[in-house]
Protein backbone atom coordinates (compact mmCIF):
# COMPACT_ATOMS: atom_id res chain seq x y z
CA UNK A 1 0.00 0.00 0.00
CA UNK A 2 0.93 3.43 -0.82
CA UNK A 3 1.13 6.09 2.13
CA UNK A 4 -2.19 7.55 1.97
CA UNK A 5 -3.70 4.51 1.72
CA UNK A 6 -1.56 3.50 5.01
CA UNK A 7 -2.64 6.70 6.54
CA UNK A 8 -6.21 5.76 6.26
CA UNK A 9 -5.88 1.93 7.34
CA UNK A 10 -3.61 3.17 10.62
CA UNK A 11 -5.55 3.04 13.37
CA UNK A 12 -4.24 2.73 17.36
CA UNK A 13 -3.78 -0.89 18.40
CA UNK A 14 -3.05 -2.05 22.11
CA UNK A 15 -3.46 -5.78 22.11
CA UNK A 16 -1.19 -7.28 20.31
CA UNK A 17 -0.67 -11.24 19.77
CA UNK A 18 2.19 -12.91 20.49
CA UNK A 19 3.79 -13.72 16.56
CA UNK A 20 6.92 -12.47 16.85
CA UNK A 21 8.29 -9.92 14.32
CA UNK A 22 10.25 -11.45 10.86
CA UNK A 23 13.06 -10.87 10.27
CA UNK A 24 12.52 -8.81 7.07
CA UNK A 25 10.23 -6.51 8.49
CA UNK A 26 12.91 -5.96 11.68
CA UNK A 27 15.22 -4.95 8.68
CA UNK A 28 13.03 -2.77 6.93
CA UNK A 29 12.34 -1.06 10.14
CA UNK A 30 16.02 -0.40 11.01
CA UNK A 31 16.59 0.76 7.68
CA UNK A 32 13.98 3.16 8.18
CA UNK A 33 15.05 4.29 11.77
CA UNK A 34 18.71 4.80 10.67
CA UNK A 35 17.18 6.99 7.48
CA UNK A 36 15.18 8.84 10.35
CA UNK A 37 18.27 9.62 12.48
CA UNK A 38 20.26 10.58 9.84
CA UNK A 39 17.72 13.04 8.37
CA UNK A 40 16.23 14.47 12.24
CA UNK A 41 19.39 13.68 14.09
CA UNK A 42 17.66 11.40 15.98
CA UNK A 43 18.94 8.62 18.04
CA UNK A 44 15.24 6.26 18.04
CA UNK A 45 15.99 2.90 18.84
CA UNK A 46 14.31 -0.41 17.95
CA UNK A 47 13.46 -2.14 21.10
CA UNK A 48 12.40 -6.09 20.40
CA UNK A 49 11.35 -8.92 22.95
CA UNK A 50 11.20 -6.50 26.05
CA UNK A 51 8.14 -7.23 28.17
CA UNK A 52 8.44 -5.47 30.81
CA UNK A 53 7.89 -1.90 30.07
CA UNK A 54 4.13 -2.67 29.00
CA UNK A 55 3.51 -4.79 32.48
CA UNK A 56 2.17 -2.29 34.43
CA UNK A 57 0.05 -1.43 36.20
CA UNK A 58 -0.49 1.94 34.00
CA UNK A 59 0.24 -0.68 30.68
CA UNK A 60 -2.78 -2.84 32.05
CA UNK A 61 -5.12 0.52 32.72
CA UNK A 62 -4.45 1.62 29.50
CA UNK A 63 -5.46 -1.30 27.94
CA UNK A 64 -2.12 -2.64 27.19
CA UNK A 65 -1.68 -6.01 26.17
CA UNK A 66 1.05 -8.17 24.55
CA UNK A 67 3.56 -5.65 23.85
CA UNK A 68 7.15 -7.00 23.54
CA UNK A 69 8.34 -4.28 20.86
CA UNK A 70 8.38 -0.79 20.58
CA UNK A 71 10.16 2.26 19.05
CA UNK A 72 12.48 4.60 21.72
CA UNK A 73 11.95 8.09 19.94
CA UNK A 74 15.30 9.85 21.64
CA UNK A 75 17.18 12.65 20.39
CA UNK A 76 18.93 15.71 21.69
CA UNK A 77 17.02 18.01 24.23
CA UNK A 78 16.04 21.15 22.03
CA UNK A 79 12.81 23.39 21.54
CA UNK A 80 12.04 21.10 18.55
CA UNK A 81 12.46 17.60 19.64
CA UNK A 82 8.99 16.77 20.60
CA UNK A 83 8.09 17.99 16.82
CA UNK A 84 10.97 16.13 14.98
CA UNK A 85 9.79 12.86 17.47
CA UNK A 86 6.12 13.45 16.31
CA UNK A 87 7.30 14.07 12.47
CA UNK A 88 9.89 10.76 12.20
CA UNK A 89 7.66 8.78 14.40
CA UNK A 90 4.85 8.94 12.23
CA UNK A 91 6.91 7.89 9.56
CA UNK A 92 7.64 4.79 11.43
CA UNK A 93 4.40 4.41 12.14
CA UNK A 94 3.36 4.48 8.30
CA UNK A 95 6.11 2.05 7.46
CA UNK A 96 5.07 -0.23 10.20
CA UNK A 97 1.48 -0.24 8.96
CA UNK A 98 2.89 -0.64 5.06
CA UNK A 99 4.93 -3.86 6.61
CA UNK A 100 1.36 -5.26 7.63
CA UNK A 101 2.31 -4.28 11.25
CA UNK A 102 -0.23 -2.24 13.90
CA UNK A 103 1.23 0.38 15.96
CA UNK A 104 0.03 2.52 18.98
CA UNK A 105 1.65 6.37 20.28
CA UNK A 106 2.31 5.46 24.23
CA UNK A 107 3.13 9.21 26.15
CA UNK A 108 2.41 7.43 29.57
CA UNK A 109 1.32 4.22 30.05
CA UNK A 110 4.53 2.29 29.87
CA UNK A 111 7.16 1.64 32.14
CA UNK A 112 10.96 3.32 31.26
CA UNK A 113 13.33 0.24 30.81
CA UNK A 114 16.83 1.91 31.05
CA UNK A 115 18.29 -1.54 30.09
CA UNK A 116 16.35 -1.39 27.27
CA UNK A 117 17.67 1.40 24.95
CA UNK A 118 20.39 3.96 24.70
CA UNK A 119 19.89 7.53 26.29
CA UNK A 120 22.98 9.60 25.87
CA UNK A 121 24.33 12.53 27.60
CA UNK A 122 21.92 15.67 26.40
CA UNK A 123 19.47 13.14 25.27
CA UNK A 124 16.01 12.76 26.31
CA UNK A 125 13.43 9.84 25.85
CA UNK A 126 10.39 11.59 24.21
CA UNK A 127 7.98 8.58 23.52
CA UNK A 128 7.71 5.25 22.51
CA UNK A 129 5.44 3.41 19.49
CA UNK A 130 4.01 -0.08 20.62
CA UNK A 131 3.94 -2.01 17.44
CA UNK A 132 3.15 -5.48 16.62
CA UNK A 133 0.41 -8.32 15.22
CA UNK A 134 -2.68 -6.53 16.25
CA UNK A 135 -5.18 -8.43 17.55
CA UNK A 136 -7.95 -6.42 15.62
CA UNK A 137 -6.87 -2.93 13.03
CA UNK A 138 -8.26 -0.70 15.71
CA UNK A 139 -10.67 1.73 14.76
CA UNK A 140 -11.28 5.18 13.15
CA UNK A 141 -10.85 8.19 15.63
CA UNK A 142 -13.46 10.78 15.65
CA UNK A 143 -12.30 14.07 13.95
CA UNK A 144 -12.13 17.78 13.95
CA UNK A 145 -13.71 19.49 10.43
CA UNK A 146 -11.60 21.11 8.26
CA UNK A 147 -12.73 24.55 9.12
CA UNK A 148 -11.69 23.72 12.32
CA UNK A 149 -7.73 23.68 11.98
CA UNK A 150 -7.94 26.06 9.07
CA UNK A 151 -6.81 29.99 8.71
CA UNK A 152 -6.82 30.85 5.37
CA UNK A 153 -8.93 33.77 3.58
CA UNK A 154 -10.06 33.49 -0.31
CA UNK A 155 -9.75 30.61 -2.68
CA UNK A 156 -8.51 27.71 -1.63
CA UNK A 157 -6.07 25.06 -3.55
CA UNK A 158 -7.31 21.64 -3.92
CA UNK A 159 -3.79 20.51 -2.12
CA UNK A 160 -3.98 22.13 0.52
CA UNK A 161 -7.35 20.73 1.64
CA UNK A 162 -6.11 17.57 0.71
CA UNK A 163 -3.43 17.81 3.10
CA UNK A 164 -5.22 19.56 6.03
CA UNK A 165 -7.87 16.06 5.23
CA UNK A 166 -4.45 14.28 5.78
CA UNK A 167 -3.24 15.79 9.42
CA UNK A 168 -7.18 15.06 10.61
CA UNK A 169 -6.34 11.64 10.06
CA UNK A 170 -2.86 11.70 11.89
CA UNK A 171 -3.23 10.49 15.60
CA UNK A 172 -2.95 13.14 18.83
CA UNK A 173 -2.80 12.83 22.26
CA UNK A 174 -6.44 12.20 23.64
CA UNK A 175 -7.43 13.05 20.17
CA UNK A 176 -7.39 16.57 20.68
CA UNK A 177 -5.91 17.77 17.55
CA UNK A 178 -5.04 20.80 18.84
CA UNK A 179 -3.13 22.42 15.43
CA UNK A 180 -3.99 24.71 12.80
CA UNK A 181 -2.91 25.23 9.30
CA UNK A 182 -2.45 28.63 7.72
CA UNK A 183 -2.28 28.88 4.21
CA UNK A 184 -0.40 32.32 2.34
CA UNK A 185 0.35 32.26 -1.58
CA UNK A 186 1.73 28.71 -1.45
CA UNK A 187 2.95 28.94 2.02
CA UNK A 188 1.66 26.63 4.70
CA UNK A 189 2.68 27.44 8.53
CA UNK A 190 1.02 25.83 11.55
CA UNK A 191 0.94 26.14 14.88
CA UNK A 192 0.56 23.71 18.16
CA UNK A 193 -2.05 24.87 20.61
CA UNK A 194 -2.12 24.30 24.76
CA UNK A 195 -1.71 21.07 26.14
CA UNK A 196 0.20 18.20 26.91
CA UNK A 197 2.17 16.48 23.96
CA UNK A 198 0.45 19.18 21.37
CA UNK A 199 4.62 20.02 19.70
CA UNK A 200 4.35 16.01 19.17
CA UNK A 201 0.85 15.51 17.94
CA UNK A 202 2.52 18.80 16.00
CA UNK A 203 4.98 16.78 13.73
CA UNK A 204 2.94 13.92 13.06
CA UNK A 205 0.09 16.31 11.53
CA UNK A 206 2.93 17.80 9.84
CA UNK A 207 3.91 14.76 8.32
CA UNK A 208 0.30 13.34 7.27
CA UNK A 209 -0.05 16.66 5.62
CA UNK A 210 3.14 16.48 3.36
CA UNK A 211 1.60 12.94 2.02
CA UNK A 212 -1.81 14.50 1.07
CA UNK A 213 -0.58 18.00 -0.02
CA UNK A 214 2.22 16.73 -2.01
CA UNK A 215 5.87 18.58 -1.28
CA UNK A 216 6.02 19.97 -4.22
CA UNK A 217 3.19 22.36 -4.09
CA UNK A 218 4.40 24.19 -1.43
CA UNK A 219 6.74 25.55 0.95
CA UNK A 220 6.76 25.37 5.33
CA UNK A 221 6.79 28.89 6.66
Amino acid sequence: MDLKEAMKKRHSVRQYTDQPLEAGIVSALEDEIRACNSEGGLHIQLVRNEPKAFDSFMAHYGKFSGVTDYIAMIGKKSADLEEKCGYYGERLVLKAQQLGLNTCWVAMTYSKIKTAFTVDSGEKLCIVISLGYGKTDGVPHKSRSVSDVVMAGGTVPDWFLAGVRAALLAPTAMNQQKFQFSLNGNKVSTKAGFGFYTKIDLGIAKYHFEIGAGKENFQWE
